[in-house]
């Protein structure tokens, strides 16, 4: 059952100011397997946006999309049709020469802390990787691994040690010091809990909270768990086949979802009264049972 407690974070009114991110009518198709077969739709007109300081949730089952739209934001998945605008440019169209400040402004945090990470390769140098690459040199970069280090709760003698000597928790403390270390205005943070137990969810995601209060950093948080998403969101986003479904404020959308869907979502998230549980399964197990009438 999820330890994660239901409140969302304080501030759920949308901040004002320019949107740090803005994806209109986006769609996002593949190729067939055979020459024959036709393109593979995943993404259907998905349209989000997000503003500094805030997160925006994208919750949805797996195969749902979710993670296709955070790869898009990335530049990882082609863009079919719509808009994928950051900081006012269009994603598709950076040149390579923009592509520094890119990746200054935008990181992203991954699922498994272990795979993200080069396990030959110390923390340390891991950390000062993107320092270096943006023309920081030796001895600022070491200056500010530590400072990356201690803003994530772990010692510095962590910078000589490799990935494997540390706990599943404490890897995804490093990726998020990576993804923080040259400042960015948006995290995409792609299921960055599920690989971890339900105590150290409710440390990281207390981190990341931290973390934004203190720098303003925009996240794009993306997750199945309807819990982690309202603990983390200020809004959220669902999506179910390719197809934004609802969306609103944080509280509202995971309390008292309009959609069929989002109400199938609430049903089968874990609560830790018994007795609620036990009604939540019989609601999902009626509701089925009509859908399959």
């Amino acid at each position: 059952m999820s330890s994660v407690s239901p409140e969302p974070p304080t501030t759920s009114v949308t901040p004002p100011g320019p949107r740090v991110l803005d994806v209109r009518d986006l769609q996002v198709s593949f190729p067939g397997k055979g020459w024959r077969t036709p393109r593979v739709e995943v993404l259907h007109g998905v349209s989000l946006d997000i503003r500094p300081g805030e997160t925006v949730g994208l919750v949805g089952e797996s195969g749902s999309g979710k993670t296709t739209i955070g790869r898009a934001v990335l530049g990882l998945a082609p863009v079919h049709d719509g808009t994928v605008e950051f900081l006012g440019e269009r994603i598709e169209h950076v040149t390579n020469r923009r592509r520094r400040r890119l990746s200054r402004d935008l990181q992203v945090i991954f699922q498994d802390p272990f795979a993200s990470l080069n396990p030959s390769i110390p923390v340390g140098d891991t950390l000062a990787e993107p320092l270096h690459a943006q023309g920081i040199p030796g001895q600022e970069a070491r200056r500010r691994v530590l400072e990356l280090l201690d803003r994530v709760a772990l010692p510095a003698d962590a910078a000589q040690r490799l990935p494997r000597e540390f706990s599943g928790g404490q890897r995804q403390r490093i990726a998020i010091a990576r993804a923080l270390a040259i400042g960015p205005k948006l995290i995409v943070c792609d299921e960055p809990v599920s690989a971890l137990d339900l105590t150290t969810q409710r440390t990281v995601l207390d981190l990341l909270l931290e973390i934004q209060e203190q720098t303003g950093v925009a996240y794009l948080f993306i997750s199945h768990d309807l819990s982690v998403v309202r603990y983390m969101s200020h809004r959220v986003n669902v999506i179910h086949r390719g197809h934004i479904v609802e969306s609103g404020d944080a509280g509202q959308v995971t309390t008292a979802p309009r959609h069929p869907y989002t109400q199938r979502l609430l049903l089968s998230a874990p609560v830790a009264d018994p007795a609620v549980q036990r009604t939540r399964r019989a609601a999902l197990d009626q509701r089925r049972a009509e859908e399959n009438a």
